[in-house]
């Protein structure tokens, strides 16, 4: 089958994954399965890994469907949320640090694989319109929590900043983000 039109009544997948019908879910894992793995591989750095959290991602898919709300949001963001928690929940119970890209650190970046690159062509130009306009320290909040997984205490100390301080950065380039996607 594979990925015909991305975006392609993801909807009314989710809606039929959550009605039970038979084969629901395979539809949806082929529609989105190579961007979902780019997430996980964004956050988890681990072929491995990150197919571990796709597959508890799909599981938990399989379960939630009926929470699923078209009139509240697109299917999109919310698959790439479920994979995320995943993949942060996956992360956090190895106790496995993540690497940042980060050369000052010690950290080398990983050259993307062939998913990383078709999920990245996929959604990645407006993303990276968007978080360019962001204010830096905006943008640096987001990409430490939402990237690398860094919980809001991780970012103060990296930062050097108050915790509220950082979480109002956060919360205010989200909603500036939240409205150039929109």
């Amino acid at each position: 089958m594979g990925e015909t039109n991305p975006g392609m009544d993801d909807a009314g997948t989710i809606l039929a994954v959550a009605a039970g019908e038979a084969g629901a879910l395979r539809r949806l894992y082929e529609a989105q399965a190579s961007r979902l793995f780019g997430i996980a591989m964004a956050i988890l750095r681990d072929r491995d890994a990150a197919a571990d959290a796709l597959h508890d991602a799909m599981l938990k898919v399989a379960s939630r469907a009926a929470q699923f709300d078209p009139l509240r949001g697109e299917a999109g963001p919310w698959l790439g949320g479920i994979v995320r928690h995943a993949a942060l929940d996956l992360a956090r119970a190895r106790g496995r640090e993540l690497p940042t890209d980060d050369p000052n650190l010690g950290d080398a970046a990983i050259a993307p694989d062939a998913l990383e690159r078709i999920a990245e062509a996929q959604q990645s130009g407006r993303l990276r319109e968007c978080l360019a306009a962001l204010e830096a320290r905006n943008r640096e909040g987001i990409v430490l929590a939402f990237v690398h997984g860094l919980s809001h205490a991780q970012i103060a100390a990296r930062l050097d900043e108050p915790l509220g301080t950082v979480k109002a950065w956060i919360r205010r380039g989200l909603a500036r983000l939240k409205g150039c996607l929109a």
